[in-house]
């Protein structure tokens, strides 16, 4: 079985239908509907192409992808210079800059407060050109006409989730990968070897910001609006909580950070005293006004200290995160069964003899 999970193959057929079968196994927790998905599966760039181009969501996915590489290119160059805390500074003051352009020079390009959205003034020329006609109403974002909404949404970003997620997994397997990690592991030592980290520092930090506008695409092709909040330095801290929450090194650990902050956002936030009461009905009167008041803390819109409190335990109790208390549980389960398997055959050898 070990031999058999190694294979990409296996994973990846395990991992299409973990992510395809989604809405069937996340309704009886109440995040089976499309826009949850598409947030656990998920610029201006999309947006400019929607309104130049075509709502056809290909040019905008293609464009999004390849400008976020350029910009990655050139603000990975620079702050690749440093290391360590100084490296995190420079990445988020890059952001944080991009986020007062937005609001003042760039207002031109990105609409300032108000956001880059879609009006029927837009040009859409491929639109023109193809025949597709003007109506009295915004056009919905499409792919070759499969509309970018609900369920149809869901299964298009869940399939760019799973290409993403095996384009991954090559790279972490490849002679490439092993670098990436042996650099991670101990970049000064890499470094005494005369091995040049540089080439392969940048090269994963322009990878990892193509997978960023590719998100940053699709969020645009579900909901084709592109506000300056998106590039405030604070949505580079959730990425960071939802990988150290996840996982750090590894492929499956940041998917599940996803999952879970985003189902804390989404669920946990819409919860209201009325629904508290209904799980808390079964115990008596004063216990349950005792547990709601004490619960209505923790959901609804102090989802974040619930939030916190999860990351402050798995900062403490596990520094790998989710994915080194699933590590951890395996290889407890596993110390079990074969503790009991070594008793059975014990015993089945003095009854024999």
């Amino acid at each position: 079985m070990k031999e058999l999970l190694k294979s990409n193959l296996v994973i990846m057929v395990i991992f299409a239908v973990i992510v395809l079968t989604a809405p069937a196994w996340l309704t009886p927790i109440g995040a089976g509907y499309p826009d949850i998905l598409q947030k656990f599966a998920i610029s201006y760039t999309a947006v400019w192409s929607f309104k130049l181009l075509t709502m056809n969501v290909l040019p905008a996915i293609i464009f999004s992808t390849l400008m976020a590489g350029v910009f990655a290119l050139v603000i990975g160059f620079i702050s690749l210079r440093r290391s360590g805390i100084y490296f995190s500074i420079l990445t988020l003051a890059f952001a944080q800059m991009s986020y007062s352009l937005a609001y003042s020079v760039l207002t031109p390009i990105t609409n300032g407060e108000t956001g880059l959205q879609l009006t029927l003034a837009d040009p859409r020329v491929v639109d023109g050109m193809m025949g597709i006609p003007v109506t009295d109403s915004l056009p919905t974002t499409n792919l070759f006409g499969l509309a970018m909404s609900g369920y149809s949404g869901f299964y298009f970003c869940a399939v760019l989730l799973i290409v993403g997620f095996y384009v991954s997994l090559k790279i972490f397997r490849s002679p490439y990968g092993m670098k990436l990690r042996a650099i991670k592991s101990n970049q000064t030592r890499m470094k005494y070897t005369g091995f040049n980290t540089r080439p392969y520092l940048l090269s994963a930090f322009v990878i990892s910001g193509m997978f960023a506008g590719l998100a940053g695409a699709l969020m645009a092709a579900t909901d084709p609006l592109a506000g300056a909040e998106r590039m405030q330095w604070t949505a580079s801290g959730e990425v960071v909580l939802m990988t150290i929450l996840g996982g750090m090194g590894t492929l499956i650990g940041p998917l599940l950070g996803v999952g879970i902050i985003k189902y804390f956002e989404n669920i946990f936030s819409a919860l209201n005293e009325s629904a508290l009461h209904e799980v808390f009905s079964f115990l008596p009167g004063w216990l349950e006004e005792v547990m709601v008041w004490i619960s209505h803390h923790f959901v609804g819109e102090g989802w974040h200290l619930t939030l916190g409190t999860l990351f402050m335990l798995v900062v403490i109790f596990l520094p790998g995160g989710v994915m080194e208390g699933i590590t951890r549980l395996s290889a407890y389960l596993k110390s079990k069964f074969k503790g009991s398997d070594e008793i059975t055959s014990e015993k089945v050898s003095e009854d024999a003899s």
